[in-house]
Formats: structure tokens, C-alpha cells, sequence
């Protein structure tokens, strides 16, 4: 992931935008604690996450089963690995994706790096970030993570608009989890560190 002098790096990364959804928490670890933990973190750890990952795969993968022909047959299931690292600053990491998300396999586009995210247009297939920002809060940090979605023209925003809607509520949840897991690693990572050594009785 490229670093990136500090400035707004989601409207960097994607200026214009249709959808956005907002989460935050308070964490007692440094920024670069928690932009590290970011990068560390596996959604299939969580097994609320890892089941509804799978529920939402369930109808590809079944039909991949059945022999039908399928993007997702033999791709490991979607998550945070399918993100690509686009940006970091020294309080924020931006992640990256684009694919026509109502299919059942996602219709995910490759996508290598911050350059070919910006260069991407192509027609009926939205654009996706995953930003997160620290903000100083009193003795803690604040964690604020936002995902946009950009459609290119108005057929993939009629086509996206109603699988939005049906996943907004899992989407928090898997959000709101997310939160908790990094909390929980950088407020690990940063107790680990403030523990002073242990004496050698040898």
C-alpha cells in the first residue's frame, strides 16, 4: 500500500459517489496501532462474519457444486482479501474494489493497485471503497470507517440500488464487527507493548 502524505484520501480515491454507509469506535491504541491492525485483520476469524459471508456466497456456490459454470468456483470465499490496499496516510488506509456486487459471485474485476482503481471505468460496473479514518478523541482514538460505492451510469445504479438496500443491515453488522475485532487487536498489540520486561531468574 502506498503512503501518502495526510489529506481526505477517499475523495482521492473515489470523488464522486451515489452510496455511503458510516461507523465508528472509540479505541485506546495509536494510529498506527490501528492502521495496522487493519492490515492484519481476516474477517473469517469472526465466526458471525464468516457465516454471513457464506449465507450470501450460498446460491453461487451451490450452483458451482451442481457443475454449473460459475466465477466463484474454486475462489476462496470473499472478504477482506478481495480488497485492494489503495492508499495510507499516517491517520487514515483506503481499500478498493470493483464488481457487479448484486451477482451471486460478487462480478468482481481485477483490480492491482491505487492506478489501475483510478484508471478503471467500465460500463454496468460500480466502483467500491472502504476508507478508515483516526480522529483524537480526548485520551482515545476514533476509529470512522465509510464504504462508498460509485455507479458508472444508471443501469448499475438501478441494478445496485435495491441489492443495497437488501444487505444494509448485515452490512452494519459486519462493520460494526470489524470495529470490535480491530479494537481488539490494537488495544492488544498496544498492551503487549506497554508491559514492562519480564525479569530473567536465571
Amino acid at each position: 500500500m502506498d503512503i501518502m502524505p495526510e489529506r481526505d484520501l477517499m475523495a482521492v480515491m473515489l470523488p464522486r459517489y451515489q452510496f455511503a454507509e458510516h461507523h465508528e469506535g472509540r479505541m485506546a491504541a495509536s494510529p498506527a496501532a490501528i492502521l495496522d491492525a487493519i492490515d492484519r485483520l481476516d474477517t473469517h476469524d469472526d465466526a458471525v462474519v464468516r457465516a454471513l459471508l457464506m449465507l450470501r456466497e450460498l446460491p453461487a456456490r451451490l450452483a458451482a457444486a451442481a457443475g454449473v459454470n460459475v466465477p466463484i468456483k474454486g475462489r476462496p470465499r470473499f472478504g477482506m482479501a478481495n480488497f485492494t490496499p489503495l492508499r495510507r496516510g499516517p491517520d487514515q488506509a483506503v481499500y478498493g474494489l470493483a464488481g457487479r456486487f448484486w451477482r451471486p459471485s460478487f462480478g468482481l474485476e481485477p483490480i492491482a493497485d491505487a492506478e489501475a482503481f483510478l484508471a478503471f471505468q467500465k460500463r454496468g460496473v460500480p466502483k467500491l471503497i472502504m476508507g478508515f479514518r483516526t480522529i483524537p478523541d480526548g485520551a482515545a482514538i476514533r476509529l470512522v470507517t465509510e464504504t462508498r460505492v460509485f455507479c458508472p451510469d444508471r443501469t448499475s445504479w438501478l441494478l445496485f440500488t435495491p441489492y443495497w438496500w437488501i444487505i444494509r443491515a448485515a452490512s452494519g453488522l459486519v462493520r460494526r464487527r470489524m470495529l470490535a475485532a480491530i479494537k481488539r487487536m490494537a488495544e492488544g498489540e498496544a498492551s503487549r507493548l506497554a508491559a514492562p520486561d519480564q525479569p530473567c531468574l536465571l
